[in-house]
């Protein structure tokens, strides 16, 4: 048995997709499936604001796509928005304020669909957790969950219509977070019966330190039998490229956004 670390990729089948918009735009993406066997459910990954470095290669969705595939079997579905450059790739298009993404995470549900990829879950991250409200009640989609959830770009509508549908959504509230912290999401939440909103100990806007914390409270409300996470594993394991974020970068670790008083 070793001990899985930060930069530990797992076995499991990878392949590069690419989605196609509505709007005739090409999305670099990624799928990785379990090795030898039929995933149980899904998780599609909407990445934090890519102006100010998020996209599909922030941490907990890089560790996610390494790691829940093996130990979870669970697919995981990772992609840029429109515009939005990483190790993988650049999108085509240009960000969109929270416009034109509602494209973007269809192209995303779309594919799973295609792929008759199971039980799809859409998990937001900041900037992500809007277009995940806005845009994420699509048919087949099981449930949400939202880390670091600004509701800057979401509205009071959008709530309403998750409340009125009534699909669960998990909001995972970090303690020191920049933007929206537990009491204030208590209240904005308290909008969506169904809703559970849980804070994170010590934990901030960009999970730095907690990525271990976040995929065992994901993997928690989706597969509940298959949590919490094992921190070894008993076969292959490699060590994942991780050369491109090894100066810490705000990009390396999910994307700050702007405050928000500050007009984009």
């Amino acid at each position: 048995m070793a001990v899985i670390r930060s930069a530990s990729m797992l076995p499991a089948r990878r392949e590069a997709i690419t989605l196609e918009t509505a709007d005739g735009l090409r999305l670099v993406g990624e799928v990785a499936l379990p090795l030898n066997a039929e995933p149980e459910a899904t998780i599609i990954c909407v990445h934090p604001l890519p102006t100010h470095g998020g996209m599909m290669d922030s941490h907990v969705f890089r560790k996610a796509a390494w790691r829940l595939p093996a130990l979870a079997n669970l697919a995981v579905v990772r992609f840029n928005t429109r515009g939005t450059e990483s190790q993988q790739g650049k999108s085509e298009g240009e960000f969109d304020n929270a416009v034109g993404e509602r494209f973007d995470v269809a192209a995303a549900v779309e594919h799973a669909e295609f792929a008759e990829l199971p039980r799809p879950w859409l998990l937001g991250w900041s900037f992500g957790t809007d277009l995940t409200l806005k845009y994420g009640l699509e048919p087949g989609v099981e449930g949400a969950v939202l880390m670091s959830p600004p509701l800057r770009y979401s509205t009071e509508d959008d709530l309403a219509k998750w409340a009125a549908d009534g699909r669960p959504l998990l909001a995972l509230v970090p303690e020191n977070d920049d933007y929206l912290q537990y009491p204030e999401a208590v209240r904005r939440f308290a909008a969506v019966p169904q809703a559970e909103v849980v804070e994170i100990a010590d934990g901030g806007h960009l999970w730095v330190g907690k990525a271990e914390e976040a995929l065992d409270r994901i993997v928690a409300r989706i597969l509940p039998e298959r949590a919490p996470l094992p921190r070894e594993w008993d076969g292959p394991m490699e060590r994942g490229d991780t050369s491109a974020y090894a100066n810490k970068t705000v990009a390396a670790f999910g994307g700050f956004l702007p405050p928000p008083d500050r007009e984009e």
